[in-house]
């Protein structure tokens, strides 16, 4: 199974990715996650990407594209993979579809996790996180027992700048400016599997599940 995970800041990606790898027995490659390994590795990628980083600049498609390219060679891609992060634009959704040209390869299908941006931002809003463990809660879906501190380790919870409602706005503006050409270019590629992300994660699962099956 080859999939592509689309989807808002705050739809439940990362939730869908888990389940979804440990179903089909598949890799979550994640572009940060690459990226940043490349660049710790030292890698003729990740040393050109390192550069840009450096510079305070977007890494450019071509530096992406070659480094996505490297993981997807690995072994335990060999049988399939989900895609977490890949591709954002259309140019990158091309050079990702030569990748699987080169190599006979198809994708099963994009699958777009499709939440109200009012329901984003409360999903974002309500998150608080540990500053000393990093244990994340949310006000409303998973309260701790004092608002003011972490349960397992008693440190102070606070708001990330990028989870404040103004910030959540802008980053929405970007992600779907990104994300609307892109689903349309899937969608007319017969690739698009479109899931209300708003339901619970169990049902989110069977529906993203159903879809799947259904395009089989």
């Amino acid at each position: 199974m080859r999939l592509v995970l689309l989807g808002p800041p705050g739809a439940g990606k990362g939730t869908q990715a888990k389940l979804l790898q440990d179903h089909f027995h598949i890799p979550q490659v994640s572009t940060g996650d690459i990226l940043r390994q490349a660049v710790a590795d030292g890698t003729a990628r990740g040393k050109q990407a390192k550069e840009y980083m450096d510079r305070g600049e977007l890494v450019p498609d071509s530096v992406i594209n070659e480094i996505v390219e490297e993981r997807l060679a690995a072994e335990d891609c060999r049988t399939g993979f989900l895609l977490d992060g890949f591709p954002r634009t259309v140019a990158q959704a091309e050079a990702f579809e030569t990748m699987l040209e080169r190599r006979s390869l198809v994708l099963d299908g994009a699958v777009s996790l499709w939440v109200p941006r009012e329901e984003v931002v409360v999903r974002l809003s309500g998150r608080r996180t540990c500053r000393q463990c990093g244990g994340m809660y949310h006000v409303q879906f998973n309260p701790p027992a004092n608002d003011l501190t972490c349960d397992r380790c008693g440190g102070d919870l606070y708001q990330r700048a990028d989870d404040r409602e103004d910030t959540i706005e802008a980053r929405m503006e970007v992600y779907d400016k990104q994300s609307a050409p892109l689903r349309e270019h899937f969608r007319e590629k017969g690739m698009l599997r479109e899931v209300d992300g708003a339901k619970g994660t169990d049902e989110v699962f069977e529906q993203i599940l159903t879809a799947l099956r259904k395009a089989a």
